[in-house]
């Protein structure tokens, strides 16, 4: 079982983990996408993140695209259990395929198993340290707990990749006004 007082330690290796692997080179579209990413708002940028989601659910396999595609679909459905076992099965196949980790971590954050849910995020980041969908799962959790201020930083890392997440516009003006109070 997870405690919050392994809080504080988890944080640090899970922003440590994106924050000292972004300078690690991806593939040329998704570099492209992100800088894109930066200049975009509203529409657009929506538009381009789900392409960069799009670009991560492939893992080069139709039969581990399928395992993703109906743990997904679990999900969707509420099915929490079932979809941990695809991306569970999914995992096993594919241990380098960051997408798998991230969808396990939210059925795992669906159920109410945090530590588990953070060990795959901690993962997915390990494997692809621009998930934002990652460190956007890792921010929620985090407020979940209580800990505003280690939100407010992985909400941060969520804005120098994706300025423009409605996610972000409308979670850390809140969180900055909580964690760094108001200036008078």
């Amino acid at each position: 079982m997870f405690h919050l007082r392994n809080l504080k330690s988890a944080v640090a290796a899970l922003l440590l983990t994106a924050g000292s692997a972004l300078a690690q080179a991806d593939d040329g579209r998704l570099d492209d996408l992100f800088a894109a990413l930066q200049r975009a708002d509203g529409t657009d940028a929506q538009q381009i993140a789900g392409k960069i989601i799009s670009e991560w659910s492939k893992s080069g396999s139709p039969a581990m695209d399928l395992l993703l595609e109906r743990g997904r679909a679990a999900l969707d459905a509420g099915e929490t259990h079932e979809a941990i076992g695809h991306f569970t099965a999914l995992i096993d196949h594919a241990p380098g395929f960051a997408e798998a980790y991230n969808a396990r971590a939210t059925a795992y954050f669906q159920e109410g198993q945090f530590g588990p849910a953070l060990a795959d995020l901690q993962q997915t980041l390990a494997l692809n340290p621009r998930h934002f969908g990652a460190l956007t799962g890792l921010a929620v959790i985090l407020m979940d707990l209580g800990a505003d201020e280690a939100a407010l930083e992985a909400w941060r890392e969520v804005e120098e990749l994706y300025p423009s997440s409605p996610q972000v516009e409308a979670v850390v003006p809140q969180l900055e006004r909580s964690v760094e109070g108001r200036t008078l």
